[in-house]
């Protein structure tokens, strides 16, 4: 097997553990929701278009969102201060801590699935993990 068939394999098997948590979980938000949550806890304030972009939605589908989610209370909206026409997204403390109940009710979710793994497979999961998490939080196209 080639390096490329090694990384579209991990890609796959991300996508169908997300598959598979949304099922056991039954949770009803959209994907797009915690996406949008992850990129304000990490970024900080942003655009709304800068959002759609990093959310991989469009700008209309995220400003539904974004309305959504203020309506909830999980974000607010506020004015650029470099641009009063642009409107700047920011994570509530209500929003980072619905994250935060999401992602335990992953691990919740997907931890039955790992039973029984040896010390060395959890190892070899955890160092996959750190590779993966620094290569993803890289600008897109970095070059090496």
């Amino acid at each position: 097997m080639t390096r490329g068939e090694d990384i579209e394999r991990l890609v796959i098997a991300a996508h169908a553990l997300t598959r598979v948590a949304a099922l056991r979980t039954q949770n009803e938000a959209p994907a797009a929701q915690w996406r949008a949550l992850t990129v304000l806890r990490n970024e900080g304030a942003v655009r709304v278009g800068d959002l759609a972009r990093a959310s991989r939605t469009t700008q209309p589908g995220m400003t539904r969102l974004v309305g959504q989610l203020v309506e909830q209370g999980l974000v607010e909206r506020g004015n650029d201060p470099e641009d009063s026409r642009a409107t700047i997204v920011t994570i509530t403390d209500a929003g980072a801590g619905a994250l935060d109940a999401w992602r335990e009710e992953l691990r919740r979710a997907l931890e039955p699935m790992f039973e029984g793994l040896s010390d060395e497979e959890w190892s070899a999961l955890e160092h996959a993990s750190r590779i993966l998490t620094a290569r993803a939080s890289e600008p897109a196209g970095a070059a090496r």
